[in-house]
């Protein structure tokens, strides 16, 4: 599957007193690297939504932090898609300087009916998406 890049600046909001990256700006970091890696595959999730009542949540998330991002980094997410079952999609995710990976994650997202506000399987034009 596809590997997606994502550049991020890191500002003074992301950061402590010190210029060290608060550790939940990451999420933000990695959400935004996996709203960019649907677009890219021509999914909107605003639009899966409105059309579909389709939403994407995360189910588990784990998050590896190795080294410390600072203020004014220019950093690159990148994020691949490692598994696509029933219901949920597996991402791969890293946060890099450079080619020095400073944190990792594994998210698994769910696919939501938003009327019943229950997991559902992927919609075929989804499924097939990710895995041509």
């Amino acid at each position: 599957m596809n590997i997606s890049q994502l550049a991020v600046r890191v500002y003074y909001e992301d950061t402590d007193a010190g210029g060290v990256v608060y550790h939940a700006r990451y999420l933000h970091f990695f959400e935004r690297a996996r709203t960019e890696y649907l677009r890219q595959m021509n999914f909107s999730q605003q639009q899966l939504l409105n059309e579909h009542n389709i939403a994407f949540v995360v189910k588990t998330m784990h998050i590896d932090y190795k080294i410390a991002a600072r203020l004014d980094d220019l950093l690159l997410v990148e994020t691949e898609v490692t598994e696509v079952r029933g219901a949920t999609i597996l991402f791969e995710q890293k946060l890099k300087r450079n080619e020095q990976i400073l944190s990792t994650a594994q998210v698994k997202i769910a696919c939501v009916d938003m009327v019943k506000m229950k997991a559902m399987a992927l919609p075929d034009m989804i499924k097939s998406a990710f895995l041509s």
